[in-house]
């Protein structure tokens, strides 16, 4: 589906600047959001095959085995799966300890020092 493609390009840029916050590769996480999207829809939609789909699992070959209103809730049951893979990535990723590194830098050798009397 193309809302799935482009919540997921969105979420992906968003848990990219998380990573980068933290000091981390945002690529790297990036694909871990990918990953977790598509690994908790495919749990979301055989859960809910298991769930709603207890009369046709025998005749899965056939492509009408599903009825119109148990396809429209498998697909809304694995985008909110989905969007549930989202949230254990990012959730992961905030856990994670900032970096401090950045303040550290900024610091110049000058303000170490006692302003100069003049």
């Amino acid at each position: 589906m193309l809302i799935d493609i482009i919540a997921l390009f969105f979420l992906c840029k968003k848990n990219g600047i998380l990573a980068v916050q933290k000091g981390l590769n945002a690529t790297k996480w990036k694909w871990y959001t990918i990953l977790g999207w598509f690994a908790a829809e495919i749990v979301g939609l055989i859960l809910g095959v298991l769930l709603f789909g207890k009369n046709n699992l025998e005749n899965l070959t056939d492509i009408n085995a599903f009825e119109k209103n148990n396809f429209y809730g498998l697909a809304a049951l694995g985008l909110i799966s989905a969007f549930g893979g989202y949230l254990i990535v990012k959730a992961i990723l905030e856990k994670k300890p900032d970096t401090f590194d950045e303040d550290i830098n900024k610091i110049g050798v000058n303000d170490l020092q006692p302003p100069a009397k003049r």
